[in-house]
């Protein structure tokens, strides 16, 4: 089970990655269609059409595929400010508390994010832009995105549970 989840982290970081390098080429690309316009003049005037949409949504991909391979590695912005200061199993109650609180917070999210992805669905939300993307597909990355950060949030906390002990550290070594 270990490696499963650690694998499903790992592919959805590099999804993440995939996403800003498919913003990096369609904005390049769209730039050198702009300057092919400046140099030969109107008759070269091209454009990707809803290229400023598409990234958009990659955007919005890299972003949300990125929380749970960032939580999992320890890269989110953490303060230790009181946590460092306090008992070993004060601190670990502390930890059970937050990531159950967060974890219901992203259970939460996730659902919500797919009520508004199946409402999208049902009345057939169009996106404004050029090409008319049903607004649902995007929406399906962030409701991924978002289940996965809440199962990678879930996995810590049955991690400390089995470790009776904190497992939060400063150590983003994993």
């Amino acid at each position: 089970m270990r490696r499963l989840l650690d694998t499903l982290y790992t592919i959805s970081g590099g999804l993440a990655a995939l996403s800003i390098l498919a913003i990096c080429l369609l904005v390049s690309a769209q730039v050198g269609l702009n300057i092919l316009a400046r140099l030969g003049g109107p008759s070269l005037s091209f454009t990707i059409p809803s290229y400023a949409d598409f990234a958009g949504y990659l955007l919005a991909a890299a972003s949300f595929l990125a929380l749970a391979p960032t939580f999992r590695h320890g890269t989110h912005i953490r303060v230790n400010l009181v946590i460092s200061r306090l008992g070993a199993r004060v601190s670990w109650a502390l930890e059970l508390f937050t990531l159950a609180v967060a974890g219901c917070a992203m259970g939460y999210a996730t659902w919500y994010a797919a009520s508004l992805m199946k409402e999208s669905h049902h009345y057939s939300d169009k996106s404004t832009g050029m090409i008319a993307v049903p607004i649902w597909i995007p929406q399906v990355v962030m409701v991924l995105g978002l289940g996965l950060l809440t199962l990678a949030i879930l996995d810590r906390l049955v991690e400390s549970l089995r470790a009776r002990q904190p497992v939060l550290t400063d150590d983003a070594t994993e």
